[in-house]
């Protein structure tokens, strides 16, 4: 199939989206009580065009699918009437749009993205479920899903590093997984010290490659900080002999080269990635592996993604961007 088009929709594109709309509904199960999306109008559609927007994705200037947006939500990005012509199914044209529609979230400083899905459709729910949107309430017969975007920001100096961990600590609550990623020296521990301070647990903060896990109990009645270095354990099951489950309810447990390893402590977790821009020599020992003063000449970005049904509706780009 030749490269699609995804156009940012005006109400010069109701009478196409409209089409689309009628024709992809009407070949879907009967429902009780049954979708509205036959109701919509030229009308409806211009309106809604005029004011939130949509998309329409064509093929040699051929509509083939179509989406409205809804801005009803603070902060989030509504997809409404979310429609792809039935006889060019399983063709990427749904996904060509999702992936624009979180790009144009992202560009009106969204933190998310919620829709509704009939429950009776599981094809559809599946759809959604395999590209992270997570059921987060039901409103009659609609599931409500939603996903919470991921961010990346350039981080100069150890103290910025600090700072943003900070601010992730006002997301964070008892029981949160981060799982934290990069390379040697790239600035890790120096993210979890400010994290540490932030939870204002009970310190120093430093790397626990020798010990494997250390515990930071809370000098305010907040949460302890579990601390992980997995960089000498080879498997997920190694993690598991750590026994973290016992605190990880009461705690928020950082693992350190926890990639592909620890997100089986939890259905929910951050993944922080840490990137050096630049090169630099690393110590082939790994002794000081995650140094806890990483050079301020060179920055790093910071990639921070949300896994799992926790973070649905939690506002990480506005509380971190901001």
């Amino acid at each position: 199939m030749r490269a699609l088009d995804v156009l940012d929709a005006g109400p010069e594109h109701a009478e196409a989206i409209v089409d689309i709309i009628h024709r992809s509904f009407s070949v879907r199960p009967d429902l009780d009580p049954p979708s509205t999306a036959l109701d919509e109008t030229v009308e409806s559609v211009s309106e809604v065009l005029a004011t939130a927007g949509g998309l329409l994705v064509e093929r040699r200037g051929v509509p083939m699918g179509a989406l409205l947006f809804d801005e009803s939500r603070p902060g989030k990005l509504g997809l409404r009437r979310v429609s792809v012509d039935p006889e060019i199914q399983a063709r990427g044209v749904a996904s060509a749009m999702v992936g624009v529609a979180e790009d144009t979230a992202e560009e009106r400083g969204k933190d998310g993205i919620w829709l509704h899905v009939r429950e009776e459709l599981p094809d559809t729910v599946r759809f959604w479920t395999r590209r992270k949107y997570h059921p987060v309430g039901q409103e009659g017969p609609l599931l409500v899903l939603g996903k919470t975007l991921w961010l990346a920001r350039e981080v100069p100096t150890p103290d910025a590093m600090q700072h943003l961990a900070a601010r992730v600590a006002e997301l964070v609550r008892p029981g949160d997984l981060l799982v934290l990623s990069g390379d040697l020296g790239a600035g890790k521990t120096t993210f979890t010290q400010g994290l540490g301070d932030a939870l204002r647990v009970r310190g120093p903060v430093t790397s626990p490659t020798f010990v494997l896990a250390r515990t930071h109990p809370s000098l305010v009645d907040g949460p302890a900080l579990v601390h992980v270095d997995a960089y000498r354990l080879g498997s997920a099951a190694e993690v598991d002999d750590l026994d973290l489950d016992t605190a990880s309810d009461e705690a928020v447990t950082v693992v350190e080269w926890g990639e592909g390893m620890a997100e089986q402590l939890n259905d929910s977790w951050l993944s922080v990635s840490i990137e050096v821009r630049g090169a630099r020599p690393i110590d082939p020992l790994g002794t000081e592996h995650d140094g806890d003063h990483p050079d301020e000449a060179e920055p790093r970005v910071v990639t921070i993604k949300p896994n799992g049904p926790r973070w649905v509706d939690v506002p990480l780009r506005s509380t971190l961007l901001g």
